[in-house]
């Protein structure tokens, strides 16, 4: 099934609070979520299949020339195919204005790991205790955009 990675907008908002229901202990709200579209610092892109179902989406703020991955998550019913790298590549592609883009990923997901890292994340520093639900350290990870 074609995946299709579009802006984010209004018309998404409830697909992706259910999205954050299913994926995290501590999901954005639809209100929350619904901020973004007007937050001139976000970048939100999201995973549109052919039906126009939302398979996921990826979250970044920016400041200045840095960025900052806040969520990727992909529907439980669209995982293993790809979308997850798909956005992580088309915020990467469209972030031509950014020096550098971080992000954390729980020390236990091997998984986003070695995605993150083929798409160009290093990792650069650990951020102890983290995550709640359960308690974790955070793998920090960067991908370097621009020559300093």
């Amino acid at each position: 099934m074609p995946i299709h990675i579009v802006p984010f907008d209004a018309q998404h908002v409830h697909a992706v609070a259910q999205i954050e229901q299913a994926c995290f202990a501590e999901p954005w709200t639809e209100e929350g979520l619904r901020e973004e579209l007007d937050n001139p610092c976000a970048r939100f892109l999201v995973a549109v299949a052919e039906d126009g179902t939302v398979a996921g989406y990826i979250g970044c703020h920016t400041v200045l020339d840095e960025g900052y991955i806040a969520n990727v998550a992909v529907s439980p019913a669209h995982r293993r195919r790809g979308i997850g790298r798909q956005l992580v590549q088309a915020l990467l592609e469209r972030s031509e204005d950014l020096a550098f883009v971080t992000l954390e990923v729980r020390v236990s997901n091997q998984a986003a790991m070695a995605l993150y890292t083929d798409c160009g994340f290093q990792s650069v520093g650990v951020r102890k205790k983290f995550y709640s639900h359960p308690t974790e350290d955070a793998l920090l990870m960067t991908a370097f955009l621009q020559a300093n």
